[in-house]
């Protein structure tokens, strides 16, 4: 690996120490329905997500309430002494992917089989806080009018 890739990977990591997230791979719903609970959750705090989720008759938000679940324990493990209430945490991403479908023959007329796709997908949640959104696009925009003054 080149010196370039090297540096690029390594505050790729850096990247992903500061962020928290979880995911959930090759889950047996397809991406469709997923999408679905996924679209209902999307930039919601997380409380108003959780609840959401908790109260849905989908099958999939009982996996993606575990799922929110498992991503506020892994922002906790990542800010130590920190209360969660003070930060006021979004579902800032959740994108569903495409993953591996199993193909199985169900029997049809005149001696032929129908070819049958059993989905699954893949689920990522992002979590971040509302305060450092905040902070990122104040910063962003200090620094345009400090260029465009200059």
């Amino acid at each position: 690996m080149g010196a370039r890739k090297r540096k690029a990977a390594e505050a790729r990591k850096e990247a992903l120490k500061k962020i928290a997230f979880a995911k959930l791979n090759n889950t047996p719903t397809s991406p469709r329905k997923m999408r679905l609970v996924a679209d209902m959750i999307r930039g919601k705090q997380i409380e108003h997500a959780l609840n959401l989720l908790r109260f849905s008759t989908k099958e999939a938000a009982g996996r993606l309430e575990k799922l929110l679940l498992s991503a506020i324990n892994n922002w906790q493990a990542k800010n130590e002494g920190e209360r969660l209430e003070d930060h006021n945490l979004i579902v800032s991403e959740i994108y569903v992917d495409e993953g591996r479908s199993l193909k199985r023959l169900r029997p049809a007329p005149q001696g032929r089989g129908y070819r049958i796709r059993k989905r699954s997908n893949h689920v990522t949640i992002v979590l971040d806080s509302l305060s450092g959104r905040k902070q990122e696009t104040e910063t962003a925009e200090q620094t345009e009018t400090t260029e465009q003054n200059a």
